[in-house]
């Protein structure tokens, strides 16, 4: 996929390098500080687009951020035209569900970057748990990032993405990491979370973005900060000039391009 990656990497902070490990770490790092996770789109009805000069005009020029599809393939391009050969993997979502839940859909999306010393895993867009780092596809060993702990538990043929929070391990989705998906894959699951009526990116508010120190999140009208080591500040919020105020300040969306905005805020009270 074509990027304009000097665009790209201005809007991420990030010069241009070598295609190895440590360029690779200051792009994940940049652009999850930089580019917020959010589903203005899908909840204000607005249709979301996956092609180069959608991505473009939205994520690196619009000052606006996306979800999973938007993220990873937008730094999926970048990487390609930094000189890195990766692929798109699909995922299924097991966050907050039962060990035993049934089959979920093929619905996020991350990336394996093949390394001279081995393959690694990137993924820019899972919202409030989104990777800060880069992880070595090293089934069951537990890796740090700049924010939390990560490890890639087997299960059967597939990896299940796991984050430690408060000292236990928390399950987010699993996937086959040597899984073959085109981008016509891509569409159809961005289209089913975009559109579905069950869908929470249709039905409610979810925004994200990091700092050094902590993380921001909103979900709905509840903002919260989680500070690295530290107790997390939990704010609900009483209006929807309050939520706009919180998008626009603390996870770095321009709302101006969105005029009807409130009116959907409105349905979160």
């Amino acid at each position: 996929m074509d990027v304009d990656l000097p665009a790209y990497l201005d809007r991420i902070g990030v010069p241009a390098g070598p295609p190895d490990l440590a360029t690779l770490g200051a792009v994940v790092s940049g652009h999850t500080r930089s580019i917020p996770f959010e589903n203005l789109d899908p909840f204000t009805g607005r249709e979301v687009g996956l092609d180069p000069a959608s991505l473009d005009a939205k994520l690196v020029r619009g000052g606006r951020g996306g979800y999973c599809f938007e993220h990873n393939r937008l730094l999926l391009g970048a990487l390609g035209a930094l000189g890195y050969t990766a692929v798109a993997l699909l995922a299924r979502v097991v966050w907050g569900r039962p060990v035993d839940t049934p089959p979920t859909p093929l619905s996020h999306l991350l990336l394996r970057v093949e390394l001279p010393h081995g393959p690694h895993v990137v993924d820019v867009g899972f919202g409030g748990n989104t990777l800060t780092g880069v992880l070595a596809l090293a089934p069951g060993v537990a890796q740090e990032t700049p924010h939390e702990t990560y490890r890639l538990r087997p299960d059967g043929g597939d990896l299940v993405m796991q984050v430690s929070i408060g000292g236990a391990w928390r399950s987010m989705y699993r996937f086959d990491p040597d899984g073959v998906h085109h981008p016509i894959d891509h569409e159809v699951a961005s289209f089913y979370v975009s559109h579905h009526p069950d869908s929470h990116f249709v039905t409610g508010l979810t925004a994200a973005r990091v700092d050094a120190d902590r993380r921001h999140a909103l979900g709905d009208a509840r903002y919260t900060v989680h500070h690295l080591g530290g107790p997390s500040e939990i704010v609900d919020l009483g209006s929807v000039r309050e939520v706009r105020d919180a998008l626009e300040r603390h996870l770095h969306v321009d709302t101006s391009g969105l005029p009807d905005l409130d009116t959907h805020l409105a349905r979160l009270f």
